[in-house]
């Protein structure tokens, strides 16, 4: 499975295991395919302790408003975790909805097996919390810039950031991701060219 190469170069990157420890925690990692369409959780559902690592797909985080509208939250693709879980309070129902935008491929995990695979493995807890900080620093800058930016200035990001949601995400998502109605998208793509 060529998404194994991703994982491997994490392990290279932060890990200083043997070849065979590698193949090891490969071995033991939960790797799904999640069919197009397909919902991690809905809006309103009980969350499990369930984490996720796209490896491959596109998966659309999106709420129902009061108004029965969908508002599009995020856009996680290839190398990019999901959380579906709180800690503080772990029967608060999903104020989101997850679904697959395409076929897809994941790292799928619990709580549980993971603090068993941090026992077992105790290089990848090191690896996941310096992931973790570096996505989390990432999200704090693009959040901000996303806030100060205009409509347009956000179509440009997307462009030179995360041009491959253009392909992959429908026009109406993306206007509904960028705070703008999809005749406005338009015009701004119109207004680019």
């Amino acid at each position: 499975m060529n998404e194994l190469i991703v994982l491997k170069r994490y392990l290279d990157k932060y890990t200083e295991y043997s070849e065979e420890e590698k193949q090891a925690v490969l071995r033991a990692l939960n790797i799904q395919e999640i069919k197009k369409g397909d919902y991690l959780i809905r809006q309103g559902d009980i969350p499990v302790e369930q984490c996720y690592f796209v490896l491959k797909g596109c998966v659309r985080q999106y709420d129902i408003d009061v108004e029965g509208k969908e508002v599009t939250v995020n856009f996680y693709t290839e190398e990019q975790a999901i959380l579906l879980f709180h800690m503080d309070n772990p029967y608060e129902k999903s104020k989101y909805s997850f679904t697959c935008l395409e076929d897809s491929v994941m790292v799928v995990g619990n709580l549980e097996t993971e603090l068993e695979m941090f026992e077992q493995y105790s290089e990848l807890e090191s690896m996941t919390r310096q992931l973790t900080e570096m996505n989390l620093h990432e999200t704090h800058h693009e959040f901000a810039k996303f806030i100060r930016a205009s409509p347009e200035e956000r179509y440009k990001t997307i462009i030179q950031s995360r041009p491959d949601l253009l392909k992959r995400v429908p026009q109406h998502q993306l206007a509904s991701y960028l705070g703008i109605t999809p005749e406005s998208l338009s015009r701004i793509k119109k207004r680019i060219r």
